[in-house]
């Protein structure tokens, strides 16, 4: 009986040591707990500024340089020409690049039911004619218009970008035998989608990238949307010295909005809240709050922003922007003006 008692007693002394170190460990965890929430953790970051600029928006897309079209003053500045009657040809006039004024003929031909020649002296012998009243004025115009048929005359002044027949080629008037081009008068058109086109106006600044920039503005916004594609039409007119080529392919620009010194801050420190809204981290110190901001355009790597208490020089956090808490302690390891060097040479 007695060792029965010394056994429970010593299993109740090893119980209550158990007790008590399970205890201290406990209070010593809770206390290692309390001492990591009152020391905030440090995230590392880099900064930029916010600065005063001018951003622009645009509509993009690539044009092909071609004759200017007709308008309401001038009329196209390019024309194909087709035969006006089926037959072969007999003499050409013209090589590409030759310089022809509006009437030169271009190219004579021979029809199933006469020659040039003949129609031509036909044309001499009725006028003679009817200077001596021996024949009517419907003789006359009927001996000119068989002479029109049988040739192919420029119906602008311009250059011969092509000639397409050969002496002794039969052609009909489906047959496109030259083309001629005004190269002072050319312009730039495009397809533009539907969904973008709806910002664009006639007037608008209009931006070529090719190797020699040009500008120029809106001449054209078609009002149709081709069913094929569902783009729009444009085009733009070029001034006479733009070194453009007909048949280029350029990409473009078209300016639809400029804002001037507007507050803007780099594209990295906008990022999106759990709520859906734009903010930026504003650094203040060692401290980063969270700021909700209206954006606006975006440009070469800079956002429009709109807040109540922004202004030029503020610091933003640019990365590590992304998924920081709120009110955050934060080590930067850049200076807002190195990161502003940087966004500005990357433009």
């Amino acid at each position: 009986m007695k060792r029965k008692q010394i056994v429970i007693g010593i299993i109740v002394i090893l119980c209550a040591g158990l007790g008590i170190y399970a205890l201290v460990k406990s209070h010593g965890a809770a206390a290692a707990a309390d001492e990591d929430e009152a020391t905030p953790s440090v995230v590392t970051v880099q900064v930029g500024s916010l600065k005063r600029m001018t951003l622009h928006n645009y509509v993009s897309g690539y044009g092909t340089i071609e004759a200017a079209p007709a308008t309401a003053d001038e009329p196209a500045a390019g024309a194909q020409l087709a035969a006006p009657v089926a037959g072969i040809v007999t003499k050409i006039n013209a090589i590409a690049g030759q310089q022809m004024k509006k009437g030169d003929v271009l190219v004579e031909l021979n029809s199933g039911t006469t020659t040039f020649d003949y129609a031509e002296a036909e044309v001499e012998r009725q006028e003679k004619l009817f200077a001596q009243q021996n024949t009517s004025l419907r003789n006359l115009q009927d001996a000119e218009a068989q002479l029109a048929s049988l040739q192919i005359v420029a119906p602008l002044s311009g250059t011969i970008t092509r000639v397409n027949v050969k002496l002794g080629q039969a052609v009909d008037a489906t047959t496109i035998v030259a083309e001629v081009m005004d190269l002072r008068r050319l312009a730039v058109s495009a397809q533009i989608p539907a969904a973008e086109a709806g910002e664009l106006k006639t007037g608008e600044e209009v931006q070529l990238l090719g190797s020699t920039p040009v500008t120029t503005s809106l001449s054209f916004v078609s009002p149709a949307v081709n069913a094929n594609d569902g783009t729009i039409s444009i085009w733009a007119s070029l001034s006479p010295d733009s070194g453009l080529r007909p048949g280029q392919f350029v990409p473009l620009k078209i300016v639809t909005a400029v804002h001037t010194n507007c507050l803007a801050a780099p594209e990295a420190s906008i990022v999106t809240d759990e709520n859906g809204n734009s903010v930026i981290a504003l650094v203040k110190g060692d401290d980063a709050t969270q700021v909700p901001v209206k954006i606006g355009l975006r440009e070469n790597g800079w956002v429009e922003v709109e807040a109540q208490g922004l202004k030029e020089g503020d610091s933003v956090v640019t990365v590590g922007a992304y998924g920081l808490p709120d009110k955050t302690k934060i080590q930067i390891v850049n200076s807002a003006d190195e990161a502003t060097t940087n966004s500005s040479s990357a433009q």
